[in-house]
């Protein structure tokens, strides 16, 4: 019998593009959570619902556990949980109502129910946390287990007398080195591992050195961590790092924070800790062209084992960029791309079409700059409305069909846009098309040059060019037929 168990409504097996990458992480907000009111005094345990594909598969778990409370508490870290993906939404549902059947008392943190809290609540949701949950989350399970009144506690939204109660937001946490080591033994991580082993890609463990944004792109949406930016100190992220590689033998990680790095002085630190402890670590991070750029940055990156970083290049379009409030510049997209290639750390591109007012000449600049860049890789999407944003404020009356997709590849467009959703779903496949293209291109010069440095996955894209070729002009023509299209 435990005190509280913790669960997520993350299932890879209900995204097809996630599973497929075969790439996964544990839930690392939940541990978090799980780990810090365990240091309160309470007893939990964690069901993790990643690798699973039935919701239902709670009630036996819930039977024998015997919880007074039951916490759904979404990884704030997964990017995918600010979209919200309806599959998620309706496990989260299910996981509620068998919580409910069973006399548990039902908390949600997450971006989703933090946006919607109305629907968790009629759901059955007992109480909900809006943004970050640590602090609430603990004084909410004292009061209730010691039958105090919650009316006082900020952060949370309730009913009483089927009156929806929505009190103040608490402030965020902002040193985090107070909350202690995620509960990783909460976790079995042998399957996971096993996933990895069978993507061939080396195993990976998730660390979040930092929490929020500052910058006020006006699409992304910050529900659970707001506009603030705060940071572990390159100490702990440090002994967090020795920790996982003593336990679990990984030297490899994807520092899952929205931008890695932006405190002056953080990099560099990290690097000395890293020299210091004798640890030898590859890493991965999203970052911002402009931050790349500062000092020495990514000399301190490279030394500290930064294998590859994503940016949020979103558009080769300055028009785009600016209309988007993204404060940065395609010179910079373009300089700290070179840069970067010059010290052999891979760089890879968020691609975002479909903004309000793009046009073809936008697309086409797109296009053009990961054709003369050829990234590492690159992940393209449709603009996606998040609510809270002004970009959201400004298509929510187009919403009335369809505000979520079901899954990450869905790419429909939500809002009335310059094109439809046929138009980018083919602008996607060519976009891919061209970039394969530019990237067999460059490998025939690097065949020539030095053969040496030729693989045979390489040489296997070279020989599909003539179907590139082929492919991406049919492509051009139907995408020309396609424009001003409406749905």
């Amino acid at each position: 019998m435990v005190d509280i168990v913790f669960s997520h409504s993350y299932y890879y097996k209900f995204d097809p593009k996630q599973w497929k990458n075969q790439t996964p992480y544990p839930p690392l907000g939940t541990l978090y959570a799980a780990s810090y009111l365990r240091t309160s005094g309470f007893k939990v345990s964690v069901f993790d619902t990643n690798l699973i594909e039935d919701p239902e598969l709670i009630l036996p778990y819930l039977k024998d556990k015997k919880p007074s409370l039951f916490v759904i508490y979404d990884d704030g870290f997964n990017y995918l949980t600010k979209m919200c993906l309806t599959t998620m939404r309706e496990a989260a549902f299910t996981m509620i109502s068998i919580a409910k059947e069973l006399d548990c008392t039902v908390i949600v943190c997450s971006s989703d129910s933090t946006d919607h809290y109305e629907k968790y609540l009629n759901a059955g949701a007992d109480y909900i946390i809006k943004g970050e949950g640590e602090l609430t989350l603990k004084e909410l399970a004292v009061s209730l287990k010691n039958n105090k009144d919650i009316t006082h506690i900020d952060g949370i939204i309730y009913r009483k007398d089927n009156e929806t109660i929505e009190k103040p937001r608490r402030n965020v946490l902002r040193d985090l080195d107070e909350l202690p080591l995620p509960a990783w033994d909460l976790v079995d991580i042998s399957p996971y591992k096993a996933i990895w082993a069978n993507s061939g890609k080396p195993f990976t463990l998730n660390i979040a050195t930092t929490r929020g944004c500052p910058f006020k792109c006006n699409w992304c949406a910050k529900p659970i961590y707001g506009n603030r930016y705060n940071s572990h100190s390159p100490e702990y992220i440090t002994k967090h790092i020795k920790y996982l590689s003593d336990t679990y033998g990984v030297n490899r990680f994807w520092m899952c924070d929205d931008i890695f790095g932006l405190k002056p002085g953080w990099v560099q630190k990290f690097n000395i800790e890293l020299k210091q402890s004798a640890l030898n670590i590859s890493y991965y991070i999203q970052s911002r062209v402009d931050l790349l750029l500062k000092e020495d940055t990514i000399d301190a990156l490279a030394e500290s084992g930064l294998e590859e970083v994503w940016v949020g290049a979103e558009s080769g379009s300055q028009t785009i960029l600016d209309a988007m409030d993204k404060e940065t510049k395609v010179s910079q997209i373009y300089e700290a791309t070179k840069l970067l290639k010059t010290k052999n750390i891979r760089v890879a591109f968020f691609i975002q079409f479909g903004y309000l007012g793009e046009t073809k000449d936008d697309i086409q600049k797109t296009i053009t700059m990961i054709k003369d860049l050829v990234p590492d890789d690159i992940g393209i999407s449709v603009s996606y409305p998040l609510p809270g944003t002004k970009f959201y404020d400004k298509v929510k009356d187009d919403l009335k069909l369809k505000a979520n997709w079901t899954d990450s590849d869905d790419l429909a467009m939500l809002f009335e846009g310059s094109f439809n959703s046929e138009f980018y779903k083919k602008l996607h496949r060519y976009a891919h098309k061209e970039y394969r293209k530019s990237q067999g291109i460059d490998l025939i010069k690097t065949l020539i040059k030095n053969p040496s440095k030729i693989s045979t996955k390489s040489l296997k894209r070279i020989a599909y060019l003539p179907y590139y070729f082929s492919s991406t002009l049919l492509d051009a023509r139907t995408l020309e037929k396609m424009e001003h299209v409406n749905d």
